[in-house]
């Protein structure tokens, strides 16, 4: 039993360590450098994966199914983590290109994802168009993730398809 629940442990430890929080955010400012949704599924999926596990089976095959739970629970956990942080982005870009496209200058939008609670405005300048002929414009943002606020600044410019893409 104590070598079951100590592998249980060093499957959990290993999957904290694998975590890269270090990186920058794949859409903005949506993670403040510690473990976002995506890792917390995936360490909840593991340690409630390798519990499952441990209850079935006997000996060598009790072990066998405690790592095997921890590995499909981190796999479940992960992608409904990820699918949730997905959500966050998706009403962000909406947002985003809403206001984009028809908030005039000063004009706040606002967006929220109510699974999360994760928050955020976009606030586009006027428009004005660069040395290629495309219309762009400077935009300020906050974003708010687990009761953080972020702020962040930049420019975005309308792409041939209409979809307008940050530039900088």
């Amino acid at each position: 039993m104590q070598k079951t629940k100590l592998l249980a442990l060093l499957v959990t430890v290993s999957m904290l360590t694998a975590c890269n929080n270090g990186g920058p955010p794949s859409a903005g400012v949506m993670n403040g450098g510690g473990l976002n949704k995506q890792d917390i599924g995936t360490v909840g999926g593991a340690i409630g994966g390798g519990v499952i596990g441990s209850t079935i089976g006997g000996g060598a095959g009790k072990t066998a199914a405690t790592i095997g739970g921890a590995l499909l629970g981190g796999m479940i956990g992960n992608s409904i983590g990820a699918s949730l942080d997905n959500a966050d982005r998706a009403a962000y870009n909406q947002a985003s290109q809403q206001a984009m496209e028809t908030a005039q200058p000063g004009q706040s939008l606002p967006w929220r994802n109510p699974q999360s609670g994760n928050s955020g405005t976009i606030t586009p300048s006027n428009y004005y168009q660069n040395a290629n002929g495309q219309y762009c414009r400077e935009y300020s943002q906050t974003i708010v993730v687990g009761g953080q606020r972020q702020d962040g600044y930049g420019k975005a410019c309308r792409q041939p398809d209409g979809t307008w893409k940050i530039v900088q």
